[in-house]
């Protein structure tokens, strides 16, 4: 579990296609803490630490199935060498909550549809697909390439969240451009809500 609060910007730093895709992801993060088998976030995508290493910089390898490159912006907006990736360690027991609860299972794919500047801070609009659209709420949590952001307002399937300075300066929100496709985590309370709605209409 994490709670949308980035801790380092890391860097993918080499691909390789085997039977899955693998990852190598440079890290600001003590390698030398982080065990084989430990779970990070990468751009809200949990993927499991398979080893790691300090040549010339820290680094972690990962996985990543077909089944996730398919349902995240990892296929559909491309990792290559070079991209710069949110990064978030697990939650352990008695770390602060700062943000919202999330799982790191990523439900789908938002485009940012519009920017535009509101005094120091940025107003990001997304449009999320269909299928989603009906679980953000005004004042609700999501979670937008691993970061916990606050919805604003909803329009159909269009949202809108502030992105201040200070997340756009710790986060890679401050590359973002209109027309990007970034990862979309919906708020478990609202999963858990709509389904026991589905359930109790049966």
């Amino acid at each position: 579990m994490f709670t949308g609060i980035i801790t380092d910007i890391g860097e993918v730093i080499a691909l390789e296609q085997r039977g899955d895709l693998g990852a190598r992801i440079a890290t600001a993060y003590p390698v030398s803490g982080i065990d084989i088998g430990a779970s990070i976030a990468c751009n809200g995508v949990c993927l499991t630490v398979v080893s790691t290493g300090e040549t010339p910089r820290g680094w972690f390898d990962v996985e990543i199935s077909a089944e996730t490159v398919s349902k995240t912006n990892i296929g559909r907006n491309g990792w290559h060498v070079g991209k710069r990736l949110n990064l978030e360690r697990a939650l352990k027991v008695g770390d602060e909550l700062g943000g919202h609860i999330v799982s790191g299972h990523v439900d789908g794919v938002a485009e940012i549809v519009a920017m535009r500047d509101e005094g120091d801070s940025t107003r990001f609009t997304f449009r999320a697909p269909k299928a989603l659209a009906g679980f953000i709420a005004p004042k609700g949590s999501v979670a937008l390439n691993g970061t916990s952001l606050t919805v604003n307002e909803v329009d159909g399937a269009e949202f809108g969240v502030n992105i201040i300075p200070h997340t756009k300066a710790v986060t890679t929100w401050g590359r973002a451009q209109v027309g990007d496709l970034v990862n979309l985590e919906i708020d478990t309370l609202a999963r858990y809500v709509a389904r026991l709605q589905d359930w109790a209409g049966r």
